[in-house]
């Protein structure tokens, strides 16, 4: 296949042929499985046949549940239900409060007008009627006006 020529090292390289050699086993049987015996001894059962034979076994345990995880007494929904009432109704009161302080707010400023207006009138009413030697250097005139056709005559 290659020339045959002295520049080609690998073609005077001598091939050596590997064959794959068989594994025995060590003994001609496989070591015996030695039973682990359980624990505790579990129940055997047996049934008789309706023809009479004997049939006996371990008897089958019923599938026990999984344990019940505890679980929180009141559940994450119903704390946050009665969190947002107990602020719902917070609001409602200290709007309440809110409205309840203007309106006695309003009341007072309406009556602190009222006592003002009184006293300047009462004020005004003692300085019309008093006596004219009694009057202070106040002068109030009072005269009787005539309107005729809508116009005013002083």
């Amino acid at each position: 296949m290659f020339p045959e020529n002295g520049h080609h090292t690998c073609a005077q390289r001598a091939v050596e042929v590997h064959h794959p050699t068989p594994i025995t086993p060590a003994a001609p049987y496989p070591a015996p499985l030695v039973p682990v015996q359980p624990g505790t001894v579990p129940t055997v059962a047996s049934v008789v046949l309706p023809n009479g034979r004997v049939v006996t076994g371990y008897a089958i345990e019923p599938a026990k549940p999984e344990p019940v995880t505890h679980k929180p007494a009141v559940s994450r929904a119903a704390v946050n239900v009665a969190l947002g009432g107990i602020g719902f109704a917070a609001v409602c009161g200290g709007l309440l409060m809110l409205t309840a302080f203007i309106t006695a707010l309003t009341a007072f400023i309406t009556q602190l007008i009222t006592l003002a207006a009184v006293l300047f009138g009462g004020y005004v009413a003692v300085q019309i009627f008093k006596p004219s030697e009694a009057k202070s250097g106040h002068t109030f005139h009072i005269r009787k006006a005539v309107i005729k056709r809508n116009k005013f005559y002083g």
